[in-house]
Parts: C-alpha cells; sequence; structure tokens
C-alpha cells in the first residue's frame, strides 16, 4: 500500500505542471516599433519573468520583431539585455567598406572620389538604390545578435512560436513573415522606406511593418493567444512649434501613419487584455544613447500594470515545465551551430566567378563555423565591392550544415557613376577647387574586363580613358592600357609670391601588365609613352616634348584613412626609364635617356586617441643633360604647410614630417559619428632644380597646427603653417588631400 501511495504521489507532482499548462490562458506578446526606444521591451520581459509570467506566442514589428525574435529563439530577457546595449547600433547605419579592407586599386580610386554616391546607368536610364542604406551593416549586426541559426520550416518551430510584420510596398497591406531566416524577417521588419533598402519575402517587396500594424495584436490573436500583453513603444506627436523644417514635417508624417495603425490595433483590446504604454514618446527613434532611460521606463510601466501583470504568473512548477520546454526546443539549433560544414552553395547573381567568391570567402567543407568567423568571412566578400548585399543561410541536415552564400549585384549597376570633389584655400587671391567625374563599365568580358573613364575639371585638367582587364579567374593577374590628356600649371614662388606661370599640356599613353601579389599590393610593369608642351608668353615658341620608355611600379597600401590615418602604412615606388626629347627655354635638346624614381610613404601609429603619422617622399630624375619636364611638388597641407599649394616644383625632391594626432572629439568631447582631430606637425623638405644642385643643408624647415576631421564625404581641416625661412599660410581644406 505504502508503494501504491508513493507510485500516485510521484504520478501526480509529475502531472501537475502540464495539467497547470492545460487550464492556463495562452498568453501572446505584441511588441510594437519604436526604433531606439526598444530596449523598453527588454524590461517588460524582464518584469514578466521575474513573476513567472510565460509567453505562448509573440509577434513583433521593427524593433519588436527583433526583440521578439530573440526571445522566441530562447534567450532570456537578461541575455537579451546584455546583447542588445552592448551593441553599436549606429554601426548599423553605414554601409561604407572601411578603407583598409578595400582592394590596393579600390582605395586609389576612393581616394580620388570622395564623395559618397550610389548612382549608376543600365538598360536606358539612370539607376540608383531605393534605399539611402543597402542594409549589409544591419544585417551583420543582427546575425551576430542570433548566432548562426538555421533557416526555420516555420517560426513555430522556435522555442515560442512567432511572427515578423511587415509592410507590403505595392499594396500598403501587412505582411505576417512565419517562416525562413529570422535575421532576413527582423530586418524586413525594420527597413525604414528610404533610408534602409526594401527587402523581398515570397515575392513581395516589403518594408517596415510601422506603416500598416505597428502593434501587432491581430497577430498574437490570430496564432491563439487568449490574452493579449500589448507593448506601445511609438513616438508622440510633436507641437507646432517644432515643425520648422521639412525633416521635423516628414518625421510628424511617419509618426502619425504608425499611430493610425496602432490605434486600430488597440481597438482589438479586450478587457481580459493588458496594454504597458512606457512613457518614451518624446524619445528619439534613432539615437541609441536612449536605450537605457528607454530600459528604465519599460521596467516603471510594466511595474504600474503589476497587479494585473499578476494575475497571469504561472505556478512555480508550471513555470519550470516551460522554461524547460523554451529550452529543450533551443537546444535543437544550439547544438546544430557546432556540426561542421558538409556543403557551401552560393546563390550568386552577380558577373563573379564561384572560384574567386570561394577563395575570397576562405571557408571551406568540414570547418566548424562561429559567427565571429562567418562575420569576417562575409565581410571580405562585400569588400570586393562588386554586391549590394551578402547573406549566408544555413540549412540543417542529418550529415550536418549547408551553408548558403547569397551575393546579391548592385541593383544600380552594371554601370557606374563616381564623384570627387575638393578646395583648398589659402585666404589669398587663389583658391584651388577640383571636381572629378568617373564612369565606369563593368562585366564588358567573362573575367570582368572594366572599361574606365575619368574627368578633372579646376584647377587641373585631366581626362582618361582605360580598359582594365583582369587575366584569370582569381584576378590576381590583369593588363590595362589607359590613353590620357593633361593640362596643369606650373606655378613658379619666390618667397611664396609667384613670378612664373608655365601651362603643360600632355598626352600619355601607357600599356601594363601587373600582379595583386596581395589584397593590399600591386605590381606592374609596362610601357610609356608621351608627347607634350610647355607654355608661357615669354616664349617665342612653345616648347614641344615626347618621350617613349617602360615603367616599374610597386605599392602597397594598408591605412585606415588616406588623410588622417591612424594605422597602417602605404608604400609607392614607381620606376621609370625613358627615352625623350626635351625643351630647354624653348629649345629642343638633343635625345637623351633620363631614369625617374619616385618614392612616398606614410605610416600611422595608433595609441589609444592618439597617433603618431610619418610621411617620406623622394624623387628624382637622372638625366644626361637639359632640364627635365617630370617634376614633383611640394607645398600645402603637411607637405611643408609654411608654403602654398604645390609653390615649389622641381625633378629633385626630398621631405619628411612627424605628425601627431589627438582625438579631441571622442576622448574629452564623447564625440561618436566622426573624429576631431587636433593635430601638429614638424615638417622638412625641398625640391632643388638640377641633381648637382641637391645640397641637405639646403633644407627647409617647418611645421603646423590644426583641427580636423574625416567624414564619409572625405576630410575638413583648419589649420596654420609656417616654415624657418619665414613662410607662413592659413590654410582650409574641404574634400580630399594627400
Amino acid at each position: 500500500m505504502q508503494r501504491i501511495i508513493c507510485a500516485f504521489l510521484t504520478s501526480f507532482l509529475c502531472l501537475t505542471p502540464v495539467m497547470a499548462d492545460e487550464v492556463r490562458p495562452k498568453i501572446g506578446l505584441a511588441l510594437s516599433g519604436g526604433g531606439a526606444k526598444g530596449s523598453a521591451h527588454v524590461a517588460v520581459l524582464k518584469v514578466l519573468e521575474e513573476h513567472r509570467i510565460p509567453v505562448d506566442y509573440i509577434a513583433g514589428t521593427s524593433i519588436g520583431a527583433y526583440v521578439g525574435g530573440m526571445y522566441a529563439l530562447g534567450y532570456s530577457a537578461k541575455e537579451i539585455e546584455e546583447i542588445m546595449l552592448g551593441e553599436n547600433w549606429n554601426d548599423g547605419y553605414s554601409d561604407t567598406i572601411p578603407r583598409q579592407a578595400l582592394s590596393y586599386r579600390e582605395k586609389q580610386h576612393r581616394d580620388r572620389f570622395n564623395i559618397p554616391i550610389n548612382m549608376g546607368y543600365g538598360d536606358g536610364e539612370v539607376k540608383m538604390p531605393n534605399g539611402l542604406l543597402r542594409g549589409q551593416t544591419m544585417s551583420t549586426l543582427l546575425q551576430r545578435s542570433t548566432d548562426l541559426v538555421k533557416q526555420f520550416g516555420h517560426f513555430d518551430e522556435l522555442a515560442i512560436p512567432y511572427r515578423a510584420v511587415a509592410t507590403d510596398l505595392e499594396t500598403s497591406l501587412p505582411v505576417v513573415m512565419n517562416k525562413g531566416s529570422i535575421v532576413k524577417a527582423m530586418q524586413a521588419s525594420a527597413s525604414v522606406p528610404g533610408a534602409l533598402q526594401a527587402a523581398e519575402y515570397e515575392g513581395k517587396i516589403v518594408v517596415d511593418g510601422g506603416i500598416a500594424n505597428n502593434m501587432p495584436v491581430d497577430v498574437v490573436k490570430n496564432m491563439g493567444a487568449d490574452i493579449v500583453i500589448a507593448v506601445d513603444i511609438g513616438s508622440s506627436l510633436v507641437k507646432r512649434d517644432e515643425l520648422g523644417s521639412t525633416i521635423a514635417v516628414l518625421n510628424q508624417l511617419s509618426t502619425m501613419l504608425t499611430n493610425a495603425s496602432t490605434v486600430r490595433q488597440k481597438a482589438l483590446l479586450t478587457d481580459a487584455d493588458i496594454l504597458i504604454r512606457p512613457d518614451v514618446g518624446a524619445m528619439s527613434t534613432t539615437d541609441f544613447s536612449v536605450m537605457p532611460a528607454a530600459y528604465a521606463e519599460g521596467k516603471a510601466a510594466a511595474l504600474a500594470q503589476i497587479d494585473k501583470l499578476k494575475a497571469l504568473s504561472a505556478s512555480q512548477p508550471s513555470y519550470d515545465s516551460y522554461i524547460a520546454h523554451r529550452n529543450k526546443a533551443s537546444e535543437q539549433w544550439v547544438d546544430e551551430i557546432n556540426s561542421p560544414i558538409v556543403a557551401i552553395k552560393f546563390n550568386n547573381d552577380a558577373n563573379v566567378s564561384e572560384t574567386l567568391l570561394r577563395e575570397t570567402l576562405g571557408i571551406v567543407e568540414g570547418d566548424v563555423v562561429n559567427s565571429a568567423q562567418l562575420e569576417a568571412a562575409l565581410a571580405e566578400l562585400y569588400s570586393l565591392d562588386k554586391f549590394e548585399r551578402v547573406n549566408a543561410e544555413f540549412i540543417d541536415t542529418a550529415e550536418g550544415r549547408v551553408l548558403t552564400v547569397e551575393t546579391k549585384a548592385k541593383s544600380w549597376g552594371p554601370n557606374y557613376f563616381q564623384l570627387g570633389f575638393s578646395w583648398e584655400d589659402d585666404f589669398s587671391l587663389d583658391s584651388y577647387v577640383s571636381l572629378d567625374v568617373a564612369y565606369t563599365m563593368t562585366n564588358l568580358t567573362q573575367l570582368g574586363g572594366e572599361w574606365r573613364n575619368e574627368l578633372r575639371l579646376g584647377y587641373e585638367k585631366f581626362l582618361s580613358s582605360e580598359f582594365y582587364q583582369p587575366l584569370d579567374i582569381e584576378q590576381r593577374f590583369y593588363s590595362r592600357i589607359q590613353l590620357s590628356y593633361e593640362k596643369k600649371d606650373w606655378n613658379i614662388y619666390d618667397d611664396n609670391s609667384r613670378v612664373l606661370f608655365l601651362e603643360q599640356t600632355n598626352f600619355r599613353g601607357d600599356l601594363g601588365l601587373g600582379y595583386n601579389f596581395i589584397k593590399e599590393g600591386i605590381i606592374e610593369l609596362g610601357i610609356t609613352g608621351e608627347q607634350g608642351k610647355l607654355e608661357n608668353e615669354l616664349f617665342v615658341e612653345s616648347p614641344d616634348y615626347d618621350s617613349v620608355g617602360g615603367y616599374l611600379k610597386f605599392g602597397f597600401d594598408n591605412l585606415d584613412s588616406i588623410s588622417f590615418p591612424t594605422s597602417g602604412n602605404r608604400f609607392s615606388l614607381n620606376i621609370y626609364y625613358r627615352h625623350e626629347n626635351s625643351p630647354q627655354l624653348g629649345l629642343i635638346e638633343p635625345s637623351t635617356d633620363s631614369l625617374q624614381i619616385e618614392a612616398d610613404w606614410r605610416g600611422a601609429l595608433n595609441l589609444g586617441n592618439h597617433a603618431i603619422v610619418g610621411k617620406a617622399s623622394f624623387a628624382t630624375v637622372d638625366k644626361d643633360s637639359g632640364a627635365s619636364v617630370h617634376v614633383s611638388e611640394l607645398g600645402g597641407f603637411l607637405n611643408l604647410s609654411g608654403y602654398r599649394k604645390d609653390a615649389l616644383v622641381g625633378p629633385h625632391k626630398v621631405f619628411g614630417a612627424v605628425v601627431y594626432q589627438y582625438d579631441l572629439g571622442r576622448d574629452a568631447l564623447g564625440m561618436t559619428d566622426y573624429p576631431l582631430y587636433l593635430g601638429t606637425s614638424l615638417e622638412a623638405g625641398n625640391i632643388w632644380d638640377y641633381r648637382d644642385s641637391v645640397d641637405i643643408d639646403d633644407l627647409i624647415f617647418g611645421g603646423s597646427l590644426y583641427l580636423g576631421t574625416d567624414t564619409s564625404a572625405g576630410p575638413v581641416a583648419l589649420g596654420y603653417g609656417w616654415t624657418d625661412d619665414g613662410e607662413y599660410t592659413i590654410f582650409l581644406f574641404v574634400g580630399k588631400n594627400w
């Protein structure tokens, strides 16, 4: 009898959680959109956990889809809090590839074409993306949060059945996403129209769900919820005196749309449901510094409803059973994450070979990949700068994981425009303005041939046409042919005042074979020829010149910034051997041979918010007789700063500088978007017309003091430079300067 009683009690205790689950109402959680205020959702979840309130269904919009998706995967409120508040969400709003991640060739292009535009031409029309951002960095951030979970056949497979809500851009109707990639579902639900590119879901073009359904009460009710806990973190309408700008009006219209959808959802709530409205209406949706404050308001709002919430508390055994079920469900895909990759598939709609994709990805079958490794691999692919988006998804099989890499071609291609701008002023009568335009036609051959045309207007005129042809699938070897026309001034200065003006016109052709020996470096051999003339009102006859010869180029570049570097090195060496006819005061010298050498180095060492930058350059022309038309310049910011831009001109140059940079903005002023550098330099150098006159005793010493910043559109700096021979300048530049 005693054994029977014990067996009965044991069975009763085991069944108690199940019986409790069967009789308690099913609770659904509806989380609204609200951007940076989404931390309030996490605080509500934490209050629910502290009072043993289970969530059986969850649906969210925008940031609510993110928090809800994380909770549905099995993360606890505390884990979501640590992940969410530990992320730099501002990084998700920039898709710019870091300079140091680009190839050597692409670095040189970005340095010249510094205005960040995505504009191209194809199918007979000018094209632009349908959002300011591609969403690549945001996708990376979301994937880092969720870890490398698989694609789900249905979101009911999650630890908590889950839905994410988006808006059909074509019909304005809500789209309830219930399967596939949870990362894509989260991102599609938060794709703010115009800011982030629209996403695709089952043939529909979808954007942020706040327009159609910002607080999906109806969705969780349709999933089976008996009681809905709805959390509204939407924005409040602003008063008339705050509507003085176009952006403010647009924000107000957006708030009206989302609030209207929220009002419709609130009408579906019954007396049994619970509405939690944190006091976050006036907080910014895009300033993620409000997250701690929003979290506090979320907690306060939940505790204000604590009496109603406590009525939904489960018994300890029932809640333990609920948690055990969630943990068991999530353990399945957590374990699968540690399985090896058995196959890699590419869903590639860009004209890039799979061989190059595999080599760049660096992941092979048999690898067990963690989140950091996949993130780095996808970043390498994206840094090829040939794709609009790069994504990866997993499908788990009995044998292991199948990795599918999706590379989406740029929608504004296949031909692209680039723009560059610079303005330098020394507060004299002269300003140096330059506008650069490039148009590149891509995918002209099976191996990715490009036809690139460049135009520069301003104080220098330049026109160039180049055909660049990779010679192998991996694009290690290449050939190129370039024809160019250049017209520029030689301003000869004495005491920083112009005393002679020369105008040089030059036609040039290069044919080269190159090798990208690493991503950051090239070696190129080729032949070159040129024809030109010098003009000045003093010349009776403008001297013509011509030359033909060969060249060797070596380049390495892993600097993080061309103007204000904090790490990396950039080194270039150009050697030209020419047979030339050169002018000398209007007369043509007999044919002669020349050897020109140009070397340039820039490097930086990072010391926290401090950086030490070094610069050195050398140029010379070894020629049998006569002057050379192949010259170098000194003068301008950090280039013998006391002199005006290119004030010293000649074939023989020596220059060196040591620069100290302090990131005043990030260290002392709390700036996060852009640095603000306070810098000073010590410089020495000079230029000589003839090799025999080169004398180290003639070096000019100087320095500078400046304030500058590095933006996505290039550097901006204001400073003062001086030299030991009494020259000085106040300089301002915007755009590019190197």
